[in-house]
């Protein structure tokens, strides 16, 4: 197709625009992702918990703007609704202070006053908002069961020294935590998401594990591909790219 240069231009400079709030939408995300993780740890959540209210937040903005909803309401809003899910209860009273301290870090906790109920009516509603936009479907099959069968798997298999001198299991758990401060969780089969930081964590040390007639990930997971391994990694990697334009 035949195009002019002036509309080459314009096209070039969309482009650019579009990538330049792309990547402002996903600094965005990682940014209320963190948000999520340290007021959970504040708030006493457990780490499943936790790993469901990112899933709720990035479940949600697949299908909804940033310039529509404002993302710290949803991350409240889905850190409330995760509690009920996981059947770990939260007080809306409690997220909502820990997260005003955390957004509004030296302030008093907020007094019981009409600012306070309309911030709790909001986060309520905003949770009917995400139950209605995910369709009511909040129950997630996250990875951490998945990475800790391939962990003892592994473990079984491996020289039991070369096994403790290196901290693969704790880097593969770091590394599977950091992977919800993006959509990955939503992405990629659980199972799957499991292997790529179990592989990375045993690449990165540079431990190799005992192989027979076919490789060691195939044994734990038929159904990926060496190509599905390293797609999800390079999108984990860049994750800590993003990391460091947000710091």
């Amino acid at each position: 197709m035949i195009k002019t240069k002036n509309y080459d231009k314009q096209e070039s400079a969309g482009g650019r625009k579009v990538e330049s709030e792309c990547n402002a939408d996903m600094k965005t995300h990682f940014r209320v992702c963190r948000f999520i993780m340290e007021t959970g740890v504040k708030l006493g959540m457990h780490s499943i918990p936790v790993a469901t209210a990112c899933a709720l937040y990035h479940r949600f903005f697949q299908s909804a703007s940033l310039q529509v909803y404002e993302p710290h309401l949803v991350a409240m809003s889905a850190m409330y609704l995760a509690g009920k899910v996981e059947e770990q209860h939260l007080r809306t009273r409690d997220i909502i202070n820990v997260c005003h301290r955390y957004l509004h870090a030296g302030s008093e906790p907020l007094e019981l006053d009409s600012k306070f109920w309309e911030l709790r009516d909001s986060v309520v509603q905003c949770e009917l908002l995400v139950l209605r936009q995910l369709n009511f479907h909040v129950s997630f099959q996250h990875p951490h069961k998945y990475l800790l069968h391939y962990l003892l798997s592994v473990k079984g298999i491996m020289n039991r020294h070369a096994w403790s001198r290196t901290p693969i299991a704790e880097t593969a758990w770091a590394l599977l935590k950091d992977s919800y401060h993006g959509p990955l969780c939503v992405h990629h089969p659980p199972q799957h998401l499991a292997l790529a930081v179990l592989y990375l964590a045993l690449h990165s040390y540079g431990v190799e594990v005992p192989q027979g007639a076919v490789e060691w990930w195939q044994v734990l997971c038929e159904d990926i591909t060496k190509a599905e391994i390293e797609s999800i990694i390079s999108e984990l990697l860049q994750l800590y790219d993003m990391e460091a334009k947000c710091t």
